[in-house]
């Protein structure tokens, strides 16, 4: 299995997340002629992962639920064991924690956020890479110097479908090939880090999962002016978001923020109400399909930037909007 790049499958008790399946996709730009093998950490023995030629499963009794330095250390003792050519992984909260425990283990550097990367040429040579900086306002091209280059992806760059086969390989007719079991030897403090319960905080449309998300600004300018969002929002079939100084009023939890130092989403269409879009709100929507704004400001940056754009009173023109899809819907 020398050789082989190792795909790191985030999941939360079995359920793999469809944001695996970016880090599938970005191996196989990065390798389009090799093999690729799948790691699954911790949970019960995981059927063959669609996309990837071969399947590791890491079992251990400290990996029953998430345990970010026990899946670093599993991981790495996986490498070890493997050689593989690179470990990668979706860019997600949970791939870059448990990435960054690996390079410390092996004492490599972890590039996060790569939007492109190639192995030197000559082999052996260090990689070139792009990679979002500064909250995605920069792209920074590099070169990775490391022996195990360990990499992820950004999030909501490459398609969160599985990857085409090759013609001549066949990996649409042979999704993934048997689970290899592999059962490190983790210390008693490994799993001393570790998700040990849940609280159901939201059930139903969630601000990364919505195919449309509302969200309001500063120009909603109190907790009640979000009524008419959240209307808006259930006649869509949609989630509410909001900026970063709304959470700062206490208009809306924290919960609802998008943006750098909040949830990142990428739904079909995106509503900006009263949102300047500062860079720091656009990092976190950037990668909506569709942009509409509502701002009395022509030249924010939120306008310029949108698809769609409304100049006026959100007050009035949200109102407008639900009271139109509500005649029309009878």
């Amino acid at each position: 299995m020398s050789g082989v790049p190792f795909v790191v499958i985030d999941h939360d008790r079995g359920v793999v997340g469809d944001d695996t399946r970016q880090a599938l996709a970005f191996a196989r730009a990065c390798f389009p002629e090799l093999p690729i093998a799948a790691v699954v950490i911790g949970g019960e023995q995981p059927e063959p992962i669609a996309g990837a030629d071969s399947t590791f499963h890491i079992r251990h009794a400290a990996l029953d639920d998430y345990a970010p330095e026990a899946w670093g250390d599993a991981l790495h003792e996986l490498a070890v064991a493997q050689s593989p050519s690179a470990i990668v992984a979706t860019g997600t909260e949970r791939g870059n924690e448990v990435l960054a425990h690996v390079a410390a283990i092996a004492d490599q550097p972890f590039a996060a956020n790569v939007i492109e990367a190639a192995p030197g040429d000559p082999p052996g040579t260090p990689w070139r890479i792009r990679r979002l900086r500064w909250g995605g306002s920069l792209l920074e091209d590099a070169r990775l110097d490391a022996t195990l280059p360990i990499l992820s992806c950004a999030l909501h760059v490459f398609p969160n479908v599985l990857p085409n086969a090759a013609p001549d390989r066949d990996r649409e007719a042979r999704p993934g090939a048997a689970v290899v079991e592999f059962v490190p030897n983790l210390g008693p403090d490994a799993g001393r880090t570790r998700i040990v319960d849940r609280v159901q905080v939201a059930e139903g449309i969630t601000l990364t999962t919505a195919p449309v998300v509302v969200s309001g600004g500063r120009g909603v300018g109190s907790e009640e002016g979000f009524a008419a969002i959240e209307a808006l929002a259930e006649l869509l079939g949609a989630a509410v978001g909001c900026s970063r100084v709304v959470t700062n009023q206490g208009w809306r939890p924290h919960a609802d923020q998008v943006g750098q130092t909040g949830k990142r989403v990428a739904p079909d269409l995106y509503i900006a109400c009263g949102i300047s879009g500062a860079i720091q709100h656009w990092v976190g929507m950037q990668a909506a399909k569709n942009v509409l704004a509502i701002n009395t400001d022509p030249d924010a940056p939120m306008v310029t930037k949108a698809d769609y754009a409304v100049i006026g009173d959100l007050h009035e023109i949200v109102p407008a909007i639900v009271d139109e899809i509500r005649r029309r819907r009878g």
